[in-house]
This record gives structure tokens, C-alpha cells and sequence, in this order.
């Protein structure tokens, strides 16, 4: 499990690494930019929720 989530957070920060870059600054919620926008606000959920994944199994391991 711990392969996985270290896994899913890097495949994860490159994917917002990417996005952040397709990101038209002047209109990040235009036609085109919208998409990168979403995607990189959803990558970086995905980083928060694997982290709190990742913290709650050493609180088990340590309860252990």
C-alpha cells in the first residue's frame, strides 16, 4: 500500500505539473483553459487525499 500511494503521487504531481503549464493565464476559465483548470485543481485533490491515506496508516501502525 505504500508503493501505491507514493505511486499514485507522483503520477498525480505530474499530471498537475503538465496542467499548470496548458493554463492560459490571462483567462484561466476560458474554452480553452477551463479543462486544464479542472484537472489541476482534481490532481492536486488527489495529492491531498492520498497524503491523508498515507498519514492515517502510520496512526494505525503506531495505535498497533
Amino acid at each position: 500500500m505504500k508503493l501505491t500511494t507514493y505511486i499514485i503521487t507522483i503520477i498525480a504531481a505530474i499530471i498537475l505539473i503538465f496542467n499548470i503549464t496548458e493554463i492560459d493565464f490571462e483567462a484561466p476559465l476560458s474554452k480553452n483553459s477551463f479543462p486544464a483548470v479542472a484537472t489541476s485543481i482534481c490532481a492536486g485533490c488527489t495529492i491531498l487525499i492520498v497524503t491523508i491515506i498515507r498519514i492515517s496508516i502510520k496512526i494505525k501502525n503506531l495505535v498497533k
